[in-house]
């Protein structure tokens, strides 16, 4: 299933860790893709609620931080600039998708990085 969102077909997910070789290409794509299914996730349940999207977005956030102990065996980590990169992307998915009275510390909760 693609994204059918016109304003996320267009967006580029995790630019500045994609910029800074600190970040592994390899495993920035997991997290973009993570963050794509999020946009599919989103589309296929058409969350009503506010509550019915952080059980989303909270599951990808739990994902992404699975990937830590990887990104740390590969002599990076996500920090300060992932962090910043990854809540843009997060918050650029819900606008798109009309939850623009959610925030966005709410959204990533759950997150280790």
């Amino acid at each position: 299933m693609s994204i059918s969102n016109e304003k996320l077909k267009a967006f580029q997910f995790l630019p500045e860790m994609y910029r800074d070789s600190y970040f592994p290409n390899f495993l920035v794509d997991k997290i973009k893709a993570i963050l794509i299914e999020l946009c599919q996730r989103i589309e296929s349940n058409n969350p009503q609620s506010s509550s019915d999207l952080l059980v989303l977005t909270h599951a990808a956030t739990e994902r992404i931080n699975a990937l830590q102990e990887e990104f740390e065996d590969n002599d990076s980590d996500l920090e300060t600039a992932a962090r910043e990169d990854m809540a843009e992307s997060f918050e650029f998915i819900i606008r798109s998708y009309g939850f623009f009275d959610v925030d966005i510390e709410d959204v990533i909760a759950p997150r280790e990085w």
